[in-house]
């Protein structure tokens, strides 16, 4: 068979780095055995049918209008076993070089950390980096990257970063200011967007540990040649072996997965890498600061932390109820409990210091005479082993005391929550918090530095106790604004209170009563709930908030989200709630929960800065947020005059399109720091990016150093979502790289401002841009009549609908199919499938036209200008390219083409032209203002990364749209005969393994 790899990757014209090399050789190798297992699983026919569907492709990786026919009717011909068969052939495919890629980013990062944080030259570099045919060009490795990173973009690790702070004259006091506050949370959340099941997850990961045991053995091969090494061919003998398993094994999730599944997915990537890899990130900061800035005190070990939504958002998810919350939380506990007990046990083998030979301090002494009254079963099974081992006996009753936690925590996994609590054990024999915990591990560690040693294991365990605690990550409740006043508007029908309903009062009256109520500490709840379920739900939601503070300490649960906050009414509505669980103390103005709004839409977002200034202008809230009116912090206390809100980059693209949403976001994040320091308050944005461009994704460290100014100070939250996480975190290196980036960029971003987003007469055009790139784009989704009907038609919507990969529905409201009730991951999902994207670029190449056309050449002057100067235009401007070198617009067409009813065809395809003449007017214009010849010129990394997809994809999109189209023909009235021994069912599932193939194609869902 011809190499896919050869044929998709023969077009590029970038310099072949030994990197690059290896990225080949090791592509070639799981291709050969891809292509092995195919051929002994269906016989040499299908691998030539595969061929043959790939050689019709062009070798740029695109379809052509040539090519449609011949490939469409070679597809029409076959059954639909075969069909079938083709499609998981290529996703499995797709999986495979997935799997490739992130062993190289790996391997990738590994060496370039390796090389900058070595002391060395750039010419012993260069010596480093020999061949046995010759030297290798570095120069123009070194160009490459240059072009690939900017100055201000290159400072993405510890290690170059403070050498680029001390060369820019950063003064030290600025900068530990700064250290002293960072503060970033990374928060997990379920939303849609994972289509691979956890069964192939495993598999996934079995192939990186085979293809990283490969690499050894093949370094360490000097002598004879790889091929004829045993252990190599054994090595390829077991890759073979999984490929085999993995293609017998379903692909499609067997059952739409419960909200608890949700949160054992989330929870794997803590267990198999988060958890032993975050102490790395502390150390590799501290040891970067240190080098260039002795005097400087390290970061607090917990500056980046970890929340979740997995569990207990329930905005949309009806299946996210008080009691699997509660369970969430207990579920986290026991991982993390799990986790430190086999590290306490390790420990137990390693500290095996004597009294003969170790000096132990007076304190760890009389800790251990407490412990023998308290615990005198450990006393009496342990002392006489370890009677000379102080450090062992202490450990040994740690051990017991955790796993006495960890067996009272799993009996309050089911405990009825409108019960009363279960017995409580011995508090003296369990830890009732972390700092517990901390406080004996730090005894522990006090001894070993008094008497001159160090232990790494013990230090990496309480970095993870301060980071994790027994909570293991936060839990942020999300719920729908009008639900809230849903609650309160049935609460006073029945209590009778008011003259009208809530949901008649204006927004002024509305305001006035909340603010009234919010003063006294008169129940407004009663404690029995005689209201609707939907009512008590959200009431009990409050109330088992309440619980979890109670059980795991305030910090466990301390947000509450406000989706499509709109009104002031809406987060005095949400604290109302609060008060009546008791989560807010009108007497003293103390509270243990934030209200956090989440702006959403473009309205919004233009409103907020307006909301917020009318929030920090009540006494009541003000109060609050300094810890009361006598402004006493206490333990379960929130962090003084520090606001949260949040920003959804999802809906409001989907509201506004991709340029104008990224601008409002801009503007608002200004507006609200501008209205935070107004009023001596210290805001955190919190970021809601989803996986795809079209939802905020892309490049974290471009996508933070391209905000505002004075917007970051050292605090940025940033959800991870779906397929991002097993991009990002399934693999130790990548994870910790991208933690590490994701750090400096907040780092680089609060110290080094570059003053452009306040240079006035960039952001009129810049608003200029944005109103006409909104225009355009709602004049095509909103305003043009056929464009549902094109929606539904052209894309696999319908179908996506039925994949059972989320908990969640697809839709806020079932049974309609206008776009308003349509969650925005559907709806970039289904214009990834089919290739158009259309989300994340249409309406900027008519903004850009409008703009230059008014002066040409003075104007695209300009954009160039941006491009170069101003980091959120060139982030715009870069995510722009990337999407539009993943559009495929002939293999869109083909989908226009045959899915399109012959009824409305006509009308439909003049939706087609209007798209496409944008497509092209868009991509011209970028490479215009980038100055590049092709796509993503500038980034050839992720340039090849695209092509070597893109050639595959095409067939396997032809393949999509004939079993769509049989599908939709069989469950029409008129669908005929021709296709009726094939069952509905049967169809639908080729369908959606074509889902499944072109989602891991694009390495993106929604």
């Amino acid at each position: 068979m011809s190499s896919l790899l050869h044929s998709s990757t023969d077009a590029l014209d970038v310099t072949v780095s030994p990197i690059d090399l290896f990225l080949r050789q090791r592509l070639q190798v799981v291709e050969g055995l891809w292509e092995s297992v195919i051929r002994q699983e269906c016989g040499q026919q299908l691998v030539n049918l595969l061929e043959h569907l790939r050689d019709l492709c062009s070798p740029e990786g695109q379809a052509t209008n040539d090519q449609a026919a011949s490939v469409a009717k070679l597809i029409s011909q076959l059954d639909l076993n075969e069909a079938i068969r083709a499609a998981r052939a290529f996703a499995l495919y797709f999986q495979l070089i997935n799997i490739v890629e992130q062993h190289y980013e790996q391997r990738q990062q590994i060496s370039r950390f390796q090389q900058k944080t070595a002391a060395v030259s750039i010419k012993s570099h260069q010596e480093h980096l020999q061949f046995s045919n010759g030297t290798l060009e570095v120069d123009l490795l070194e160009k490459n990257w240059q072009v690939i990173n900017s100055d201000r973009q290159n400072q993405e690790t510890f290690h170059t970063l403070f050498p680029h702070l001390h060369n820019m004259n950063v003064p030290p006091q600025q900068i530990q200011r700064l250290i002293d506050q960072l503060d970033v949370q990374l928060v997990f959340t379920a939303h849609p967007t994972e289509i691979v099941r956890h069964t192939i997850r495993d598999k996934q990961r079995r192939m990186a540990k085979l293809l990283q045991e490969l690499d050894r053995q093949e370094e360490g091969i000097t002598t004879v040649d790889t091929a004829n090494s045993w252990e190599v061919a054994e090595l390829k003998d077991q890759l073979t072996e999984e490929i085999r398993l993995w293609w017998r094994t379903d692909e499609l999730h067997q059952f739409k997965p419960a909200v608890l599944d949700e949160v054992e997915y989330a929870l794997h990537y803590f267990q198999e890498v988060l958890f032993d890899e975050i102490p790395k990130l502390y150390q590799r900061l501290t040891h970067a600061i240190a080098t260039t800035y002795p005097r400087l005190k390290p970061p607090s070990k917990n500056f980046c932390k970890f929340g979740s939504w997995v569990g207990a958002d329930r905005d949309g998810n009806p299946s996210v109820t008080p009691q699997v919350t509660w369970q969430t939380a207990c579920y986290q506990r026991q991982m993390v409990l799990e986790k430190y007990i086999k590290s306490v046990k390790r420990l137990i083998d390693l500290l095996s210091l004597s009294l003969h030979w170790s000096d132990v301090l007076p304190d760890l002494l009389e800790s251990l005479e407490q412990e023998q009254s308290i615990m005198s079963e450990v006393y009496e099974a342990q002392a006489l082993r370890y009677r000379q081992e102080p450090y062992r006996l202490k450990l040994c009753y740690i051990l017991k005391r955790l796993e006495n936690t960890r067996d009272r925590n799993a009996s309050l996994y089911d405990k009825d929550l409108q019960q009363k609590p279960i017995q409580e054990v011995n508090v003296q024999k369990i830890y009732q918090s972390g700092a517990e915990f901390l406080a004996d591990l730090r005894l522990i560690h006090s001894n070993l530095q008094e008497t001159g040693l160090t232990c790494r294991e013990l230090e990496n365990l309480i970095c993870q106790v301060e980071i994790y605690d027994f909570k293991l990550a936060h839990l942020d409740i999300r719920q729908e604004s009008s639900r809230h006043a849903d609650v309160l508007n049935e609460v006073l029908e029945y209590l009778k209170i008011l003259p009208q309903p809530y949901h008649e009062l204006s927004e002024a009256e509305r305001v006035a009563w909340l603010t009234s109520e919010l003063q006294t500490r008169r129940p407004l709840i009663p404690a029995e709930l005689p209201f609707s379920d939907k009512t008590n739900e959200l009431i009990q939601t409050f109330r088992v908030v309440r619980s979890l503070q109670q059980e795991f300490g305030s910090n466990i649960c301390q947000t509450y989200i406000i989706s499509m906050s709109r009104e002031l009414s809406d987060l005095l509505e949400v604290l109302l709630l609060a008060k009546e669980a008791g989560l807010y103390d009108p007497g003293t103005a103390q509270g243990t929960i934030q209200v956090v709004p989440l702006f959403e839409t473009v309205e919004d977002l233009q409103r907020a800065p307006a909301v917020m200034q009318k929030l920090f202008e009540l006494p009541l809230y003000r109060a609050l947020l300094a810890g009361g009116y006598e402004a006493q912090i206490g333990e379960t206390s929130l962090t003084p005059n520090l606001q949260e809100v949040m920003l959804g980059y999802s809906d409001s693209n989907k509201d506004s399109g991709f340029l104008s949403s990224n601008w409002e976001i801009h503007k608002a994040q200004k507006a609200l720091q501008q209205i935070a320091e107004d009023y001596q308050v210290n805001l955190r944005i919190f970021h809601g990016r989803g996986g795809s461009v079209g939802r905020g994704g892309g490049p974290a460290h471009e996508a933070i150093l391209a905000q505002p100014g004075h917007s970051i100070n050292g605090r940025i939250k940033i959800t991870e979502q779906g397929e991002v996480l097993a991009s990002k975190y399934s693999l130790p290196q990548l994870a910790l790289y991208n933690l590490e980036t994701i750090s400096t960029a907040v780092i680089q971003a609060s110290l080094l401002r570059t003053g452009f987003d306040n240079i006035q007469p960039w952001n009129e055009i810049m608003e200029e841009l944005s109103a006409r790139s909104r225009t355009h784009y709602r004049n095509l989704i909103y305003e043009q009549p056929d464009f549902i009907d094109f929606f539904h038609q052209v894309t696999p919507i319908g179908e996506i609908s039925q994949l059972q990969i989320s908990s969640r529905p697809a839709r806020r409201q079932s049974g309609n199919k206008d776009l308003s009730g349509l969650r925005a991951i559907p709806w970039v999902f289904s214009w990834t499938q089919t290739r158009f994207l259309l989300p994340s670029w249409y309406g900027v190449g008519t903004a850009l036209q409008e703009f230059v056309q008014e002066k040409p050449e003075e104007h695209l002057k300009l954009l160039r200008y941006f491009y170069i100067k101003w980091p959120f235009f060139k982030m715009v401007v870069s995510k722009v390219e990337m999407t539009l070198a993943k559009v495929d617009i002939q293999m869109a067409q083909h989908y226009v083409d045959e899915l399109c009813l012959p009824e409305d065809k006509p009308r439909l395809e003049r939706v087609y032209e209007q798209i496409a003449n944008e497509y092209y007017l868009t991509r011209d214009l970028v490479l215009t203002i980038t100055g590049h010849k092709r796509l993503l010129d500038g980034d050839p990394v992720l340039q090849r990364s695209v092509q070597l997809r893109n050639g595959t994809i095409v067939p396997l999109g032809f393949l999509q749209v004939a079993l769509l189209k049989r599908l939709r023909q069989s469950n029409s009235a008129n669908s005929g005969i021709i296709h009726s021994r094939y069952s509905k069912g049967e169809l639908l599932r080729g369908a959606l393994l074509t889902i499944n193939g072109i989602a891991a194609g694009m390495r993106n869902t929604g």
